[in-house]
């Protein structure tokens, strides 16, 4: 323990004897949505949490404030560099001390274990050893800036089918080797300042109130020391939550601690020594954030700062993982373009027009600017060298309105008096607790319009709809087009059923480039006896309708006469989003048909595919170049126009397997059976199932072409270290990824046939020839012995393997461990 350490051991002990019983119970509610309650008798600042695993929103859901959106974690994680993530974390870290916020809800850390799971984009991996390190990075970076981080969700928190009651029916060693494993690594590589624990049960016990699992793993084998809290509404016992090892349960005002808490300790249900324990880590938190008066934080001088533009477009860039690059009709490599002197590229996919760079969810930020692919590449090419065409809209769907719409909304009480007014980022008002415009309250609102104008892109006939729970008038171009009131309906999605489905209104017929004026007014409801004050509706939006086969048509001619065509496809929010599970691994509408349509007719096909986790590409064999770039952040297209025109690599790697078709995927259930999701696949998911099963994926984990070549010369193993020399043999700088693995030869236990031990990144120019010096971890020769409760070595012959991609080993030796 360093001195610092000690003085604020200190001053933690010395703030908790002051504390009463009630103030102590106060401090462990949220006191609103997003922060903890100050007390001032002791010095301390209400604490502030924010969601940010892609970006820092801050506290309030609005545009006025933007934030840097970074890539996917997912994307993140595809780039396999622990040390790019500790630099996102430090730029994550500044934009939270610019909102005033001392605690990321972030990074997400649950394992791909199904490829259905729809909140895949927000995690890192299929593998729990990539997931730890670049975890740690993550947390690192953050905590670096003397911001805390939230390590999220613990446990067993892999699908959102009924998240908030499954079971998650887990055997002893999966749960160990697997799902706590990346929790386990980032507290002993990272040292979080807190925990998330998650919505749902661990073999029957809710996660909260999980005494094992949080107490004696995480607190007791583990040592950690930060603050546990709640995942938002998770928190369902006082006395079961308080016994589990739970610290603050979010969000407030009203939640089973405060209170409740005082209560059950003064009738002898609670014992007070674990209300100051939990009071002890929240305190610990506040000294480390420089939060609690007299104590010095762990960071007083914050790190050099960093250009956010410039480190988003960085990030995209290495995470994008080029996964198939063949040799063209003409004899060259179809990626990176050649120079564009007379060259012509045909651009098409309403996502190269309409990026989507981030999931939907509790990750969304609002960023100052977005570059899609049409915007990077039309600023990089000569002009005339690039031609767009929509091609095929997956967007079939009504959407908040965004394109081309500036919103405010404007609150009124019963005399209709303007009481607070706002700008939107969407057409979507989503105000929970105290985040309403300033001067509305819940209870003087009577009427909230959202109103502005509407610059249409393209003319036609327009839908207009609404999503939320009561009663409205819709008007467009001063004309009232509908009123009336959504009821709750029959939706089997729960979110549908609290908060409306999307539903269309009215149809206008509008001209492109001429405005019109548009306006939803909303009747505010008596909120006064809801446990957490919210109001939550959408002005909805849906463009005009093209013929899906006239769209296609045009995307071909334009292809015919081109030197490359770049086809953008994507996932939308409705397919892949937090809050549901996927059905299939398909791309919506005619986007499948359109890449076989282009690649008909240009044998220089380049697809972009623009989506969170994997999808099926039927035609990935027929085209001539294949890159995958997530949701890539704000600055996805300029990182897209630098990979395609060779000014950056892509240096990503797949961090999931990517299956050739949703029915070769080994695990397929997210659906729980009796409120139970059994993982009944044990150790076996991803790469590990793949090679059990003997079934070969579309592309293997760890796979990534980047754009030069590697040989790889000789491999050095020892228990502790491989070495491995290789040589740049390609004609460009580079990076690779060197993967180590392990395969043991005549196994004593049931184990997967192969697993990722550690790997290291290396860099060098043409001709030149490294090393990487990589550590082996002593865990990557264990298992969990059920019987004895602890790590078990298990000795005999491994082979180790210097891989380029779990598929592609390229150098093995073989090792005898004691």
């Amino acid at each position: 323990m360093t001195d610092a350490d000690q003085v604020r051991t200190s001053v933690v002990e010395v703030a908790l004897g002051k504390l009463d019983l009630d103030t102590k119970a106060r401090l462990l509610a949220g006191q609103d949505m997003w922060s903890l309650p100050a007390i001032p008798e002791i010095g301390l600042q209400s604490l502030v949490m924010s969601d940010g695993p892609i970006g820092v929103r801050g506290v309030r859901w609005t545009a006025d404030d933007p934030s840097i959106a970074l890539p996917s974690p997912t994307a993140l994680a595809a780039a396999w560099d622990p040390e790019l993530a500790r630099r996102a974390g430090r730029l994550l870290a500044q934009e939270a001390r610019r909102k005033g916020v001392h605690v990321l809800l972030a990074p997400t850390v649950n394992l791909h274990r199904s490829p259905l799971g729809g909140r895949h984009f927000e995690c890192y991996s299929e593998d729990p050893y990539l997931t730890g390190a670049v975890g740690s990075g993550y947390v690192n970076g953050v905590q670096d800036g003397g911001v805390g981080t939230t390590v999220k969700h613990f446990v067993g928190n892999e699908a959102e089918t009924d998240r908030f009651t499954v079971d998650s029916v887990i055997a002893p060693r999966p749960l160990r080797e697997l799902y706590l494993a990346p929790f386990e690594a980032i507290v002993a590589n990272a040292h979080p300042w807190g925990i998330m624990t998650a919505y749902n049960q661990v073999n029957g016990t809710t996660v909260t109130e999980h005494r094992y699992l949080v107490n004696e793993v995480l607190r007791g084998e583990w040592g950690f020391d930060g603050y546990n809290v709640s995942d938002w509404m998770a928190a369902r016992s006082t006395t079961g939550d308080i016994e589990g090892g739970l610290d603050v349960a979010m969000p407030g005002p009203t939640t089973v601690y405060g209170p409740a808490l005082a209560e059950a300790v003064r009738a002898g249900e609670v014992s007070e020594s674990l209300v100051d324990d939990a009071v002890r880590n929240v305190l610990r938190l506040a000294a480390r954030v420089g939060a609690l008066e007299g104590a010095p934080a762990v960071v007083e001088t914050a790190p050099a700062p960093v250009d956010g533009q410039a480190l988003a477009r960085e990030l995209a860039a290495r995470g994008f993982v080029l996964v198939r690059n063949e040799t063209t009709p003409d004899g060259r490599a179809a990626l990176p373009l050649d120079a564009f002197a007379g060259r012509t590229v045909a651009l098409s996919g309403a996502a190269a027009r309409d990026a989507r760079v981030l999931g939907g969810g509790s990750a969304t930020v609002f960023p100052e600017r977005i570059v899609s692919p049409l915007d990077g590449l039309t600023a990089a090419l000569p002009e005339g060298a690039l031609t767009f065409t929509v091609g095929a809209d997956p967007s079939g769907e009504l959407v908040p309105a965004d394109k081309g719409f500036e919103l405010r909304a404007v609150c009124r009480d019963a005399s209709g008096a303007v009481i607070g007014e706002g700008s939107l980022p969407t057409g979507q008002v989503q105000w929970i607790g105290d985040d309403l415009p300033a001067g509305a309250t819940y209870e003087t609102m009577a009427s909230i319009e959202v109103t502005g104008t509407f610059l249409p892109r393209e003319s036609g006939e327009h839908a207009f709809g609404t999503r939320g729970l009561g009663a409205f008038s819709l008007a467009v171009d001063g004309r009232t087009l509908w009123e009336g009131v959504q009821e709750m309906g029959d939706e089997a999605d729960p979110f549908e059923a609290f908060f409306g489905a999307p539903s269309e209104r009215a149809r206008v017929t509008v001209t492109e480039g001429e405005p019109v004026e548009v306006s939803l007014t909303y009747q505010v409801p008596d909120v006064s006896a809801l446990p957490l004050k919210a109001i939550m509706f959408s002005l909805l939006h849906l463009g005009p309708r093209s013929d899906a086969d006239e769209l296609i048509a045009e995307a071909v001619a334009a292809a015919r006469t081109a030197d490359t065509a770049v086809v953008v496809v994507a996932t939308t929010e409705r397919v892949e989003s937090e809050g549901f599970d996927r059905q299939d691994l398909t791309l919506p509408g005619r986007q499948d048909d359109l890449v076989r349509a282009v690649a008909a007719v240009n044998p220089n096909t380049v697809v972009v595919v623009n989506a969170g986790s994997p999808v099926e590409l039927p035609w990935r064999e027929d085209v001539a170049a294949v890159l995958l770039t997530w949701f890539p952040g704000q600055e996805g297209g300029a990182a897209l126009a630098d990979v395609l025109l060779g000014d950056a690599e892509p240096g990503g790697r797949l961090p999931t397997t990517w299956p050739a078709r949703f029915a070769d995927g080994p695990v397929t259930e997210v659906v729980p059976t009796e409120g139970r999701l059994e993982y009944r696949e044990g150790l076996f998911i991803g790469y590990r199932a793949y090679e059990k099963h003997g079934v070969a994926p579309a592309f293997p984990f760890g796979h990534g072409l980047g754009y030069t070549d590697w040989a790889y010369e000789s491999l050095e193993a020892t228990a502790d270290t491989v070495r491995v020399r290789l040589t740049n043999t390609g004609t460009r700088p580079g990076r690779e990824v060197v993967q180590v693995y392990l395969a043991p030869v005549d196994d004593t236990v049931e184990r997967p046939a192969s697993w990722l031990a550690a790997f290291a990144g290396v860099t060098a120019g043409p001709g030149e020839t490294v090393e990487a010096v990589i550590d082996l971890p002593a865990r990557a020769f264990e298992i969990w012995d059920q019987e004895a409760s602890d790590w078990q070595r298990i000795g005999g012959a491994y082979e180790v393997r210097a891989s380029h991609s779990h598929g592609d080993t390229r150098l093995t030796a073989t090792l005898d461990i004691a």
